[in-house]
């Protein structure tokens, strides 16, 4: 028995006793990289094959689901995030004074006077397996790409990596300390089209079942598969597919652990009002 997954661009035989286990759409579909002196590219679901995979499967089958509901609004789902690499501590050093918290300790933080509604965030360091004690990387994000900046007078999306430092800074108040961490800085742009897909309007149906009706050698998993209480955009959420695909279509007779129900836990609720009455 073969157990695998198959792209749009990958061909196999499927026998009677194989189980086929179908990644639906993708979040970073077509994703594109710029530099320091290049802005990253919008590219279309047409780029690559995730999309093409479930429109092929989906054509004619209303029961396995409706990708353009997802793949067809790139205007409503690309935003823009940007990585950056330092060799020099400085900007670590300040953001640290700025929020009150050593990296990988506080939460990710939102510039609200940003056109670009810019967030950013510190990770612990090292970040990646053998990043050198030199080597410092943070990650941020735009959530409004086609926007004009307030100090950089061009749409984030057109923006090289050093563009958008220098807006970053700006709003930070870098002051004269910008020259030392600009010079220290590789900032990379990444462009990805389809990254809010999986929250985009949608009606019972525009989904598949993990195992729809009547299957019984296939599933589909992944962010664009339907599970009730669920929330997307999370890992759980593709595992859990995986858990149901596997456990269903091999009859396996384990739990799969419950959806947290935030909306009913004390706790939550009383953070949450707590938040509201700041």
């Amino acid at each position: 028995m073969q157990r695998g997954l198959f792209s749009a661009n990958s061909y196999a035989h499927v026998a009677p006793d194989d189980l086929v286990f179908i990644i639906v759409g993708c979040m970073t579909e077509a994703s594109s990289l710029g530099s320091m002196i290049t802005p990253a590219v919008l590219n279309t679901k047409k780029t690559g094959g995730a999309w093409d995979l479930w429109e092929d499967i989906a054509t004619g089958r209303p029961g396995f689901g409706h990708p353009a509901v997802f793949a067809d609004h790139i205007d409503q789902t690309k935003w823009m995030s940007f990585t950056v690499t330092l060799d020099d501590p400085t900007f670590f050093q300040f953001i640290e004074n700025f929020t009150g918290n050593e990296a990988g300790t506080g939460g990710m933080f939102t510039l609200i006077d940003s056109n670009w509604f810019m967030s950013m965030v510190l990770a612990h360091q090292p970040h990646f397996i053998n990043q050198p004690e030199n080597i410092f990387v943070f990650w941020g994000y735009g959530l409004f790409p086609d926007r004009a900046g307030n100090f950089v007078k061009k749409p984030m999306a057109e923006c090289t990596g050093e563009e958008i430092l220098v807006e970053l800074f700006q709003h930070l108040k870098l002051g004269d300390k910008t020259d030392t961490v600009m010079a220290a800085a590789n900032c990379i742009p990444c462009m990805m089209p389809f990254i809010t897909s999986q929250f985009m309007p949608r009606v019972k149906g525009d989904r598949p079942e993990v195992v729809p009706e009547g299957a019984k050698n296939f599933a589909f998993i992944g962010q664009f598969c339907e599970i009730p209480d669920d929330v997307v955009s999370t890992v759980e959420y593709s595992i859990r597919s995986a858990l149901m695909a596997v456990y269903t279509l091999l009859e396996i007779e384990t739990e799969i652990p419950p959806v947290f129900k935030g909306q009913h836990d004390v706790g939550v609720l009383f953070d949450a009002l707590k938040t509201m009455h700041r």
